[in-house]
């Protein structure tokens, strides 16, 4: 067996965050859905059966979770510290796709969300 391409990756986690260009967006917040997915080679993580291996989906999270916490006119800037964490913190990534979904943007219409996504590589 020959592994090709891996990935960890996190689906739609839910955020409450002040992130928004209008002063009502960055006082009263709303919610965001994130996702993640880092390229990375599990292969000794299907080997060793240790998390110690691999890159813990739960670091990942509070990595976002940090990041989301920190207000920002727009979620492109949040995205960006997001990656610059994640590299910083996992050095055996090697590509993150990054998704930022504000789900009750401004914009005068019904729509299921806006938001960034970002294809980020070493």
């Amino acid at each position: 067996m020959k592994l090709e391409k891996s990935y960890i990756y996190l689906n739609d986690a839910r955020f409450y965050a002040y992130h928004g260009v209008l002063p009502q967006e960055q006082e009263v917040g709303q919610e965001f859905l994130v996702s993640a997915r880092a390229t990375i080679d599990v292969s000794a993580a299907i080997e060793h059966d240790m998390v110690e291996v691999t890159l813990d989906y739960g670091v990942l999270y509070n990595i976002i979770k940090r990041e989301m916490a920190i207000p920002s006119q727009l979620v492109e800037r949040v995205a960006g510290r997001v990656g610059e964490a994640v590299f910083n913190a996992f050095p055996q990534v090697t590509e993150l796709m990054l998704k930022i979904t504000k789900l009750n943007p401004p914009i005068g219409g019904d729509c299921a969300g806006a938001g960034v996504e970002l294809h980020l590589t070493r």
